[in-house]
């Protein structure tokens, strides 16, 4: 007879989540490291309950069975887990819990930013009554058409997994498919168990084998041996191969496999923003980054290269610059990647395997031939490479210590002073392209640019997810006042939770990077600056005399003010030793040019009104015309 345990269905789920851990090559952990949790009608006395029960550590006990952390936002509970996630290599994740209605529809972004960037998290919202007790209860959203359909709902199409737990059985199969698509590395993303209030405290008799520990094998996908073939062939047969590698290098924990491909051929490799630092800086064959926010040795290798090796990308618009970058007649792609959806692109011929199992193999099959790339292109962009360095000096140059930074001189003060223990955390505004132009990545998760969906606010949060996930490393959010006027509430969980992270604020006043896109298509940076309305309700007038500084110092952080390059050293530098959460505050000049950057090296698809009065638009559109011009598919 079956062993059974009574409890809710809400202890049951804490309970199972606590016995599920992950393995590759060898490594087993956690698969559910914490619960994050905002508490409110839907989930207080179950989830609530349950976490009570399990997240403090019991008499004679070190560590709790599930530890819980206390989040401001929902949004930004998921980003945090998100941060964490991206740290332990996808092979652990975090759980988030939420009321029913605004706490539950507060997690979409969050998780369409998980599945973009197929980053594992746990979403437990709460949800209406299964047994509509009483109907409708507060917060609920009538649906006339259906009475099925609640808030949680609009996570459907950002989930990867979607489940609504209306019976306490039901928990079993859901509980057991959420795992196996967190644990799967073409599927993984948010999972969305969605848990009516009602059911979350309902009781059933579980069977035991339920809470058995299960272990998820991450699995490594073998090449076949005829796509194999067919790569090899491909590369052998090009005169001007380039690999770029994207966020499937990281995931895979393939950079080692790829630094030895790269030394032994000579193929240059150019990285997405998601893959920077795939190989270090200074690596020969890195050639920094590619697309709309490259470099201008990555881009003019992409524009005559006749083959493209494509390594765990999705060739998103930046990457492609909006299908104008790989423009050389002929150009083919081979695309080793874990998804099939994505090897299949631009019509590659597909290399469907986990990104270090098909380098390893890829790289041994062309040492067998002792293939190599020609001296002459090894030359033409190890030339092209220490140019570009040069351009990265010059941007980082500083000439007088007394004035306030430029916004590509805190780079370089902080280029300066990190190792190779440092994290970079950024995802919005200008800093993303100056990063994927200028910064030297030193280790493989030094540069941590969320850019699949480049979400304001998310710099914050997923800094204190990524600290928890390496304590005992320096981790710097970068954020612009316009992201850290989107989510600045977890700074309080930081210093609650005491979490040391570095925060810096770049004071420009406004959305920057969206004022000079809004200049170059014609918008005149119409609202795009944090200024005083002027008496033509244009946002022309003086600077708002906000104090970022202050709003942090108020949340408990600690902040350190930077007026000039010198004050900026020194507090970057203090601040790299604090043991506690710590905000460095810098206004960088000017307003309007925050970024002394090399512009774009390549163009990037936005566009522009096809008929308008003003000469700016009517320009810009003109420049539009002429890009599209060069764009082409490639079939």
């Amino acid at each position: 007879m079956t062993s059974t345990t009574r409890l809710t269905v809400a202890q049951a789920l804490v309970r199972f989540l606590a016995a599920q851990y992950t393995e590759r090559d060898g490594a087993r952990r956690r698969l559910i490291g914490a619960v994050w949790g905002i508490f409110g009608h839907g989930n207080v006395a179950g989830i609530g309950q349950a976490l009570l029960e399990h997240s403090t550590v019991p008499a004679g006990g070190t560590h709790p069975v599930m530890p819980f952390h206390q989040g401001r936002n929902e949004q930004a509970m998921v980003h945090a887990a998100v941060g964490y996630a991206r740290q332990c290599g996808r092979l652990s994740a975090h759980a988030v819990t939420t009321s029913i209605g605004p706490g539950a529809t507060n997690l979409v972004t969050g998780a369409a930013l998980a599945t973009v960037n197929h980053l594992p998290v746990l979403l437990l919202p709460g949800d209406v009554f299964a047994a509509r007790p009483a109907d409708p209860v507060l917060q609920q959203l009538e649906v006339p058409f259906a009475g099925d359909v609640s808030v949680n709902d609009c996570l459907r199409p950002v989930s990867r997994y979607f489940d609504r737990i209306t019976r306490p059985e039901a928990l079993i199969p859901a509980a057991l498919q959420a795992m196996r698509v967190l644990t799967d590395p073409v599927d993984t993303g948010a999972v969305t168990l969605a848990l009516p209030q009602d059911v979350q405290a309902e009781a059933y008799d579980w069977p035991e084998e339920f809470f058995a520990e299960r272990t998820w094998t991450v699995r490594r996908q073998a090449p076949d041996a005829g796509e194999l073939a067919r790569a090899v062939a491909a590369v052998r047969g090009a005169r001007r191969p380039l690999i770029v590698a994207g966020g499937g290098v990281h995931h895979s924990r393939a950079e080692e496999a790829l630094a030895d491909l790269a030394s032994a051929t000579r193929i240059p490799v150019a990285s997405t923003q998601a893959g920077k630092g795939s190989l270090r800086w200074d690596h020969p064959q890195d050639v920094g980054g590619i697309g709309h926010t490259g470099t201008a040795t990555a881009d003019d290798l992409a524009r005559t290269a006749d083959l493209v090796i494509g390594v765990g990308t999705r060739y998103t618009d930046f990457t492609t610059a909006s299908g104008t970058l790989f423009a050389a007649p002929g150009v083919r792609f081979v695309n080793l990647n874990i998804a099939a959806y994505d090897g299949h692109k631009l019509a590659g011929s597909p290399l469907i395997a986990d990104a270090r199992a098909g380098l390893q193999a890829l790289a041994g099959a062309l040492l067998e031939h002792r293939h190599r790339a020609d001296p002459a292109y090894v030359t033409e962009y190890t030339e092209g490479k220490e140019r570009w360095e040069y351009r990265v000096d010059a941007a980082y140059e500083v000439h007088d210590t007394a004035v306030r930074p430029t916004q590509t001189q805190v780079l370089g003060v902080l280029d300066e002073l990190v190792t190779e223990d440092d994290i970079l955390i950024n995802a919005a505004g200008s800093l993303p392209g100056d990063l994927h132009k200028l910064w030297r990545a030193r280790s493989r998760d030094q540069y941590h640019v969320e850019y699949g969906y480049s979400c304001m606010g998310y710099e914050i949060p997923a800094a204190i997810g990524v600290r928890m996930a390496a304590p005992d490393r320096p981790v710097w959010a970068l954020v612009g006042d316009g992201t850290y006027l989107m989510m600045p509430t977890e700074i309080v969980t930081a210093v609650q939770e005491g979490v040391a992270i570095k925060v810096v604020v770049l004071q420009n006043h406004g959305y920057a990077s969206i004022g000079g896109l809004s200049e170059s298509v014609g918008g005149e940076r119409y609202g795009t600056a944090y200024r005083r309305l002027a008496a033509d309700r244009t946002y022309t007038g003086v600077p708002l005399p906000v104090d970022l500084a202050a709003n942090a110092a108020s949340l408990g952080m600690r902040v350190l003010r930077a007026g000039t390059v010198r004050d900026l050293r020194a507090a970057l530098a203090e601040a790299r030793g604090a043991d506690t959460p710590t905000c460095v505050y810098v206004e960088t000049e000017t307003a309007d040019t925050v970024s002394g950057a090399p512009p774009a090296q390549a163009w990037w698809d936005v566009p522009v009104a096809e008929t308008a009065t003003r000469p700016s638009a009517v320009k810009a559109r003109e420049e539009y015309d002429r890009h599209v011009a060069a764009r082409r598919r490639h079939l």
